[in-house]
């Protein structure tokens, strides 16, 4: 039977995720002669070529592509390992690291570790802000044990990498200016709001989800003034300077403070409901392949999907 060493097949792995023996080297801290010398050994182990001379670079043969793919069902077991003996060993207690986005955070982070306090309070929840690509970065280094995101900035559920949950189609209301004729309207639709000037970020993925939005709608918002900070957003709203799409979610995380709250102008916010063509935006949880039974992340996700029930039916 081949050799098949974990530590030099996690080399192999970040070498395909990489691309380069240098970048690998930089990210495992290994000088480039080491990363070479322990592939070099891996080959001789299994019998096979691994990597072979494309230009000035190397590239991974037939025969590495074919032990990745079971050297993925290496790993995902060797979670499922870690995760039974961390029940064993720890039981209620324990640290589940969660890498999450901005608005996530008050919205379902929060009330979750909040709950876990009072169901479990020898779970400690460590809580680190990052976008999507960051998040997915920490989970696949081991920095962070669940990572939240939008679906459409989410690993595909190919990934051998990473398993997803569904948490939230978080729906996206319409903010309107309290004065706004449209603002007591009747079964309002978004795409009454054609005509109307659009506040939204100028580029990342608010500015997608509002325009794809808009366009199923059957129009293109006209864009009248950029901003991605919520607060900016609702202010311009209250001024009478635009509408725009709101999180339900970014909503929930405190965000609504500011509605109902008089500007200095005496105008105010209205959110409306979108019944007949709800606009909504995926939120998800992902966790190494394997990890997601743990006892901690098992837990952790119970409540993120507490809380995510009692964002969707506010």
């Amino acid at each position: 039977m081949a050799d098949w060493d974990i530590k030099k097949l996690r080399i192999l792995r970040t070498l395909h995720e990489l691309g380069t023996v240098t970048a690998t080297a930089e990210a495992l801290h290994m000088t480039p002669s080491a990363v070479s010398q322990q592939l070099t050994g891996l080959a001789k182990a299994l019998g096979v070529p691994l990597l072979e001379a494309h230009g000035r670079r190397v590239r991974l043969t037939d025969a590495a592509q074919l032990v990745l793919r079971h050297a993925d069902a290496v790993f995902a077991q060797l979670e499922r390992a870690d995760a039974e003996l961390l029940g064993y060993l720890q039981g209620e207690a324990g640290r589940v690291r969660v890498g999450a986005f901005s608005t996530a955070i008050p919205a379902l982070v929060v009330p979750a570790v909040q709950e876990l306090r009072r169901s479990h309070p020898g779970l400690s929840v460590v809580v680190r802000e990052a976008e999507a690509e960051a998040a997915y970065e920490l989970l696949a280094e081991g920095s962070v044990d669940l990572a939240l995101s939008l679906a459409a900035h989410a690993p595909t559920p190919r990934d051998p990498r990473f398993s997803r949950i569904s948490l939230l189609a978080d729906p996206l209301d319409v903010a309107l200016p309290a004065g706004h004729p449209l603002a007591a309207e009747p079964g309002l639709r978004l795409a009454d709001l054609s005509g109307e000037p659009w506040i939204f970020g100028s580029s990342g993925p608010w500015s997608h989800i509002t325009t794809t939005a808009c366009e199923s709608a059957g129009f293109v918002p006209e864009q009248a003034h950029a901003a991605a900070d919520w607060s900016a957003i609702l202010a311009m709203v209250a001024a009478g300077m635009g509408v725009a799409l709101v999180p339900r979610m970014a909503m929930a995380g405190g965000i609504g403070a500011a509605l109902g709250r008089g500007e200095r102008d005496g105008s105010r916010v209205v959110l409306r409901v979108l019944h007949a063509d709800q606009p909504r935006r995926h939120v998800v949880a992902a966790a190494r392949r394997g990890s997601e039974g743990a006892p901690g992340p098992a837990r952790v996700l119970a409540a993120l999907r507490q809380a995510a029930e009692t964002v969707q039916s506010s």
